[in-house]
């Protein structure tokens, strides 16, 4: 008989773009932690299996009134949501500038303070070939701009190319960084989503741009030892 895990401080978050590749894996370890996870999905998407468990809800991100009221009773946000490759050039723009800014209006209103947001490394940069899919890097740029001017307690993960593994992954070593200061390299998705909330849990992270890659040679440490250095 499986032991029931104690609740999380943090009784419930919301995550948005839970229906990614990155996202259900958030919604996934954030339930394995005894939180209470609103995964909050695209009216059109796929449900993925690693959502079982979770407060599902359907939504268009610039319903903002349809979002406040999905928030309301959420003491924080992971925003997992991302441009994909399409042929409309304008989805970076929308989804990765003009989404985060009804987002982050929606938090205010219904009073969720606590932000975490998933964006990528060379964020803001203007020449990087990224760029060729719609300006990718310069709109989540903009984005992280628009949170860190938000008034709220935010963090940004900014990971490397993101891997779909799921193998020895304890045998992996985060790099942690400020800005700028990983060019490439890659992370697991099930790796960014622990840091995410890992973020969560700690007051010193708020504030802070942290870039992640993996690897097995990268000794191993936890997100709050390099935090305090």
């Amino acid at each position: 008989m499986t032991t029931p895990l104690p609740p999380h401080p943090l009784r419930r978050i919301a995550v948005t773009g839970a229906s990614g590749k990155t996202g259900w894996r958030v919604v996934q370890e954030a339930i394995a932690r005894g939180m209470a996870v609103r995964a909050i999905l695209r009216p059109d998407s796929a449900v993925p299996a690693g959502l079982a468990g979770a407060d599902l809800l359907r939504l268009d991100l610039g319903d903002r009134l349809a979002l406040k009221a999905a928030l309301s009773d959420c003491e924080a946000l992971v925003i997992a949501t991302g441009a994909r490759p399409s042929v409309d050039l304008l989805g970076p723009l929308k989804v990765d500038a003009l989404a985060m800014r009804d987002q982050l209006a929606a938090c205010r209103e219904a009073g969720v303070k606590r932000v975490v947001l998933v964006s990528a490394l060379c964020s803001g940069r203007w020449l990087h070939p990224l760029n060729l899919f719609g300006l990718i890097l310069v709109w989540k740029g903009l984005g992280e701009r628009w949170l860190a001017d938000s008034g709220l307690d935010w963090t940004v993960v900014r990971p490397g190319g993101l891997t779909e593994t799921e193998q020895d992954l304890d045998q992996q070593g985060i790099l942690y960084s400020g800005p700028g200061q990983q060019q490439s390299k890659s992370i697991p998705r099930r790796l960014v989503a622990r840091v995410c909330l890992d973020a969560l849990d700690n007051p010193a992270a708020i504030g802070r741009i942290v870039e992640v890659t993996s690897s097995p040679a990268q000794p191993q440490q936890p997100l709050s030892a390099w935090l305090s250095t």
